[in-house]
């Protein structure tokens, strides 16, 4: 149960035996299914989760009833509202599960009993917020540079298995255009390639 875990953690830190113990023995087990709600806007985030199995996707609902994905966590990442988690105030965003799903969840207060006992995690998660950090400034770059056309391009490129997990209309949501605009790219798209 706790290997993916364990070998996500182990590309910034090595850890003793003893301390993946202590680690593991600090996760609880949260279980969704297809459509179930991880976290609801205005609720506040208590934990950190690792997606050990599964797909969920965060967004936001505007004022037009518009819905807009921010990200999809596929096994091996970590998801959550960092805003809420970190200020312990209502989350702004929503996340539920695309697929049946098994999640990994670590409380605030675990985390940093953690840092306490094992100082080394600090670096870890630090790791994990700067490159959270930098995954947003290039997605945000790229919605405000980029055409619909490569920012699509740019989606499967980096999530190439996750394009077939997903239904188009989030798909479209991520990228930021319709899902009868992204029927044309993903059209143009396949006719390229089959005569590149």
């Amino acid at each position: 149960m706790y290997d993916l875990i364990l070998k996500n953690i182990a590309r910034f830190i090595t850890l003793t035996p003893e301390e993946e113990q202590y680690f593991t023995s600090l996760l609880k087990v949260k279980k969704l299914r297809k459509k179930q709600y991880l976290l609801q806007e205005g609720d506040i985030t208590r934990h950190e989760y690792f997606v050990n199995k599964g797909c969920l996707r965060t967004y936001t609902i505007d004022e037009k009833g518009q819905e807009h994905i921010i990200q999809f966590a596929i096994e091996d990442w970590w998801t959550g509202d960092m805003y809420s988690f970190l200020t312990q105030t209502p989350a702004r965003y929503t996340i539920d599960a695309i697929e049946d799903s098994e999640l990994l969840c670590l409380e605030k207060s675990a985390l940093e009993e953690l840092y306490i006992k094992v100082p080394k995690f600090e670096k870890f998660f630090r790791h994990l917020l700067q490159n959270a950090f930098i995954s947003l400034q290039e997605r945000v770059i790229g919605n405000l540079s980029q055409p619909a056309d490569e920012r699509y391009c740019t989606f499967i490129t980096k999530y190439a298995d996750m394009e077939k997990r997903l239904p188009l209309k989030q798909i479209a949501s991520y990228l930021g255009i319709t899902p009868e605009s992204l029927s044309r790219i993903r059209s143009n798209y396949i006719k390229t390639n089959k005569t590149a």
